[in-house]
C-alpha cells in the first residue's frame, strides 16, 4: 500500500489533555499508514487580558507547549507546537502570522521527511494555510460549532468554516443534526460516530496505589469525566442535583477552566483535576454512576460527547441531560430536565443496577473501535485500504 503522509492541525493540545479527541484518536491510527504531524492547536480566541489568572494560565500553558518543540510521541507520529499570534480577526495582521505559520511547519516536515497526503483540519484558523498547501486530500472535521465557542471571532470562525465545507473533499460530522443542516454546504460530508478504545474501558477494575485521593471517597460515586470550562458541564446544575443527593459522594475528573468555587464549597463534591488518558478508566470503574449534566445551549446541540461511548464501554449506568444525538441511546442511559429528576434518575439507576445492564451498555458500542472509524475515513478518502 502506498504510504500516506498527514499532517494534522489538530483542535487541542496533545501535551495539555488527555488524548481522546477525535484528531488525537484518528492521527494514532493514521500513524499505521504513514508518518503523521499532529500540530497542536493554532490559537482561535481573541487575545483578553481582561481574563486575569485564567489568562495567565494560558498564555503559560501555551509557551510551555511551543518551547517543548518538536516531539516523537510514538512511531512515526511527530507532535508540534508552532508559535502563532491570536490575530485572525486582525487582518492586516493575519497575512504575516500565517507566513510566519507556513514557514516553521515547512521547515517541520522537511526535517522529519513527510510528503503529505492528507491535510486534516480540525482548527478552523489554520483554514487559509490548510487549503494552500501542497496535498492529495483535505479533511475538514466540524466536530463542534466552532463559532459557537466563547471567547472567539464569531464571523472569522464562520468564515474559515464555509471555505472548509467548500474546499475539503470530506468534511467529517459526528452529530447527526449538525450533518443534516449542513450537508448540503459540503463538497462532501460524512457522518462518523465516535469510536471507542473499548478494550481499554472494558477491562476489569485493577487495583493500583495510583489513585489514592479517591480510594477513601465513600460510596455510591457519582462521577463525571471532563473538563469543566464555559461549554459544559452545567455546574449550577450539577451543583443543585448534590445538594439533592447529599449522602452520595459527586467526584469530577478534568481541569477546571473556569471558577468552580460553587461545587467546591459543597461537602460531597470532589474536583480531582485532570488524568492521565490511561487512568481515565481506572477512575471511572470506581463509579456508581456516571453524568453528562450538559448545559442547554446551541454549542450542546451539536455534541456527540465522546464520554458517552466510554461510560457505555465500562458498562455503567448514565444519566444525561437531553442532547440531541442522545436519542439513539435512550434504551441504555437515563434522561433527566431538571435537577430534581435528575438526582431522581441516579437513585434509580443504582437500583436498578445489574450484570445484564452492565452487558447491555458494553453491547451498544462494541463494534465501534478506532480502528474501524479509522479505516471508515481512509475508504471515503481513498477507496478501499
Amino acid at each position: 500500500m502506498e504510504r500516506i503522509d498527514t499532517l494534522c492541525f489538530g483542535g487541542e493540545d496533545w501535551w495539555y489533555h488527555n488524548r481522546g479527541h477525535i484528531d488525537m484518536q484518528m492521527m494514532r491510527r493514521f500513524a499505521d499508514k504513514g508518518r503523521v504531524l499532529y500540530v497542536n492547536s493554532i490559537v482561535m480566541q481573541k487575545f483578553n487580558i481582561g481574563q486575569g489568572r485564567k489568562f495567565i494560565q494560558r498564555l503559560v500553558r501555551k509557551t510551555k507547549s511551543i518551547f517543548t518543540g518538536l516531539k516523537k510521541a510514538d512511531k512515526d507520529f511527530w507532535v508540534y507546537s508552532p508559535f502563532s499570534l491570536p490575530v485572525q480577526h486582525i487582518s492586516w495582521a493575519k497575512p504575516a502570522n500565517e507566513l510566519l505559520l507556513q514557514s516553521q511547519i515547512g521547515l517541520v516536515k522537511h526535517r522529519i521527511g513527510m510528503e503529505i497526503s492528507v491535510v486534516w483540519v480540525a482548527c478552523p484558523p489554520a483554514c487559509d494555510m490548510a487549503i494552500k498547501m501542497k496535498k492529495n486530500k483535505l479533511v475538514y472535521q466540524r466536530t463542534d460549532r466552532f463559532e459557537d465557542f466563547p471567547g472567539v471571532n464569531i464571523e472569522k470562525i464562520k468564515k474559515f468554516d464555509r471555505r472548509l465545507k467548500a474546499n475539503a473533499d470530506l468534511t467529517i460530522y459526528v452529530n447527526n443534526k449538525l450533518y443534516e443542516e449542513e450537508a448540503d454546504q459540503c463538497k462532501k460530508a460524512f457522518y462518523l460516530d465516535h469510536g471507542v478504545d473499548f478494550e481499554m474501558f472494558s477491562s476489569p477494575l485493577q487495583k493500583t496505589s495510583e489513585l489514592r485521593d479517591i480510594a477513601d471517597i465513600p460510596k455510591p460515586i457519582i462521577g463525571f469525566i471532563g473538563s469543566i470550562d464555559d461549554c459544559n458541564p452545567d455546574i449550577d446544575f450539577l451543583g443543585k442535583v448534590a445538594d439533592f443527593l447529599p449522602n452520595m459522594s459527586f467526584v469530577v475528573i478534568g481541569r477546571a477552566q473556569m471558577d468552580c468555587s460553587a461545587l467546591t464549597a459543597r461537602k460531597n463534591i470532589w474536583m480531582l483535576g485532570q488524568k492521565p488518558y490511561e487512568l481515565i478508566p481506572e477512575y471511572g470503574r470506581r463509579f456508581d454512576v456516571t453524568l453528562l449534566p450538559l448545559r442547554q445551549s446551541r454549542w450542546a446541540e451539536a455534541v456527540n460527547p465522546l464520554k458517552l461511548k466510554e461510560y457505555l464501554a465500562m458498562g455503567k449506568p448514565i444519566v444525561s441531560t437531553p442532547f440531541p444525538q442522545l436519542q439513539e441511546y435512550l434504551d441504555v442511559v437515563y434522561e433527566a430536565d431538571t435537577p430534581e429528576s435528575f438526582a431522581a434518575c441516579i437513585k434509580r439507576a443504582i437500583s436498578d443496577d445489574c450484570p445484564e445492564l452492565v452487558n447491555k451498555r458494553r453491547d451498544k458500542v462494541k463494534g465501534s473501535s478506532w480502528d474501524s472509524k479509522a479505516e471508515l475515513v481512509l475508504n471515503e478518502l481513498f477507496g478501499e485500504k
